[in-house]
């Protein structure tokens, strides 16, 4: 354990987290998570023992030259602490890492320990899935919790799942039994473009904890990296007809189950929501991180980088109605009608949205239980449960 003396106390501290892995479809839980770190430039006070936690076959350290120097970086899970200023000032602790591969409830513990002993009042968890949701709509972020009094307080769905689960449903649960308020964030990734960056994904991701958090969230070049994302993907699948007739069936079914919604009630809703993002007079403004002078904490001498290498991806397991995720260029299997090429892909394989239901409003494949978890367990890829990683 690295961990400094002396961390300054804390402004109402929420903790937010997110695991490269299973629960990081198109990388966009852990890629929001780094957004926050690089905008409010987080200092990092803690990592986990990496040995105590990760499989080095799974996840591989890296070796890098510094200055003609040959260091390692050994695959963890880091803290750190942003400070942002402003009306009304509120700090985050930032869980940034890798899906550990062993000793889970020993992982949580640890977390939750730094937790409590820095008064956190509520931890969010970031995560992505897998659905059959199209790419040209708005990105469905759920909003997912065990405890029902913060479900009715916050506005929150109150989890319902049963089947395998990851690192994020976990902790989640840890942390409902050690009386510390969690929320997990869930962000549905279009399951024919699955491969990371989704800039779409995550900024739908920050945009939604902006709301649970009541602080402004600065996007920098976000919004047009989704915007650009978005083109890309349209030229792509334009090449295709197939793949546009896919993604033209599943807006179709979007459209259709959201007509319900597109009320007074809801539209009203959106404003609000709308307005309290943009008003100067809420939140702590820009959200520029509090100077300071030198950094009163320690950063792990282990790492020259600021992120935790990518764990290795093991081949791809059979999981009931599930298709496997192929690495970024491949053409074949569930991914075969991304842009990148071949036909369109079952659209049964998706994972299973936090409420238990379709995120497109279709009904369910027959081809057996959805990959992903009405928890929001949905897997980045078709690694099931009991693999080599823990998962």
């Amino acid at each position: 354990m690295i961990e400094l003396e002396g961390v300054p106390e804390l402004i109402d501290p929420v903790m937010v987290a997110a695991f490269e892995g299973w629960n990081d479809a198109g990388d966009a839980a852990s890629t929001a998570v780094a957004h926050l770190d690089r905008e409010w430039k987080g200092e990092v006070f803690a990592a986990l023992d990496a040995e105590d936690y990760y499989d080095f076959q799974v996840n591989r350290p890296t070796v890098f030259l510094d200055n003609g120097v040959r260091k390692i970086t050994w695959p963890t899970t880091r803290l750190s602490v942003v400070r942002v200023g402003g009306d009304k000032p509120r700090d985050l602790v930032l869980v940034r890492g890798i899906e550990p591969s062993m000793r889970w409830r020993s992982f949580c513990n640890e977390l939750l320990a730094f937790a409590h002993e820095l008064g956190v009042e509520m931890v969010v968890i970031l995560g992505a899935l897998l659905g059959d949701t199209p790419h040209t709509r708005p990105v469905p972020v759920s909003g997912v919790t065990s405890d029902p009094d913060l479900a009715r307080t916050m506005d929150l769905e109150e989890t319902r799942y049963e089947g395998p689960t990851g690192i994020v449903g976990i902790l989640q649960e840890a942390c409902t039994h050690a009386g510390v308020p969690a929320v997990s964030l869930w962000a549905a990734v279009p399951h024919y473009v699955s491969q990371p960056p989704n800039p779409k994904a995550t900024l739908a991701l920050l945009n939604r904890l902006e709301d649970l958090i009541g602080m402004r969230i600065p996007l920098g070049e976000l919004p047009e990296d989704a915007r650009a994302w978005q083109v890309g993907v349209d030229q792509l699948a334009a090449e295709d007809s197939e793949v546009a007739e896919y993604v033209q069936t599943l807006e179709e079914a979007r459209d259709t189950a959201e007509l319900p919604e597109a009320s007074g009630e809801a539209i009203a809703r959106e404003f609000e929501r709308y307005l309290r993002r943009r008003e100067p007079g809420t939140g702590p403004g820009p959200g520029v991180a509090t100077e300071g002078g030198d950094s009163p904490f320690l950063r792990d001498p282990g790492s020259g980088r600021t992120r935790p290498p990518k764990p290795e991806q093991p081949g791809p397991e059979a999981v009931p109605g599930a298709e496997p995720v192929p690495e970024p260029g491949a053409g074949t299997g569930a991914d075969a009608g991304a842009p990148d090429g071949g036909s369109v892909p079952d659209r049964g394989a998706t994972g299973e949205n936090p409420s238990g239901e379709n995120p497109s409003g279709e009904a369910p494949s027959d081809e057996g239980p959805d990959a992903g978890g009405p928890d929001g367990e949905g897997p980045k890829n078709d690694e099931g449960p009991g693999d080599a990683s823990g998962r």
